[in-house]
């Protein structure tokens, strides 16, 4: 089993509507085809270009970017890029990540839909699940996110959980100024409208290779 050598392959996360887990190698290339049709090309919604990528860099940078969270995965840095599981279908991808979380309790996501998968109230939900992974599985103290001002979609995710916005952030986007909303929602806001119908497994497995024994002093 894949979770006896990585635990983190043993990590589910299950809201009554999906799941959230780490892809196998062998669901790669249906995750590929699925992040081959995000968006439209106007409005942009990203501040960086991988999705505008044309074959083979572009499958050639997915499959490195998910090999390359297993093997330089540490306490002090580390990236979770869960897929998306709708009736055991995969629809889109649901990113935790942190740098220096032990001492910080602060994760940030980040998320793309499938097209066709867009506008079901699945953003939503799958955001949710991260959420209560982030709080409930690690103790955090709070959750940031971004979003490009252009992304409604994106904004009206952390809208609809209560994020708070946090200033806003440049960047250079193939010479074009990208500006991009900062997010955060603090444990106390999160607390607020938490949910009981989350299910939780495999978290504690994986505690200690990210620096946490147990659950943080929050949760």
């Amino acid at each position: 089993m894949l979770d006896a050598i990585w635990p983190f392959f043993g990590i589910s996360i299950r809201t009554p509507r999906l799941e959230l887990r780490l892809i196998t190698d062998d669901e790669l290339p249906e995750f590929i085809e699925l992040g081959r049709d995000i968006h439209d090309d106007s409005p942009f919604p990203f501040v960086l270009g991988w999705s505008t990528l044309a074959d083979p860099e572009f499958s050639e940078g997915f499959a490195q970017f998910h090999w390359r969270t297993r093997g330089t995965l540490t306490p002090q840095d580390w990236v979770l890029p869960f897929g998306v599981f709708v009736d055991g279908v995969g629809v889109g991808l649901q990113g935790v990540e942190a740098k220096n979380f032990v001492s910080l309790r602060v994760a940030e996501t980040g998320s793309w839909l499938s097209r066709r998968y867009q506008r079901q109230g699945i953003g939503v939900e799958m955001r949710a699940a991260a959420l209560h992974f982030i709080f409930e599985g690690l103790g955090a103290a709070e959750a940031t996110s971004t979003a490009r001002t252009t992304n409604a979609g994106s904004i009206g995710v952390s809208t609809a959980l209560g994020y708070e916005v946090n200033g806003t952030d440049l960047s250079d986007f193939n010479g074009e100024i990208a500006e991009q909303f900062r997010f955060r929602l603090k444990r106390a806001a999160w607390e607020e409208s938490k949910r009981g119908d989350i299910e939780l497994t495999g978290v504690e497995g994986c505690l200690r290779l990210l620096g946490l024994e147990a659950p943080g002093p929050n949760g």
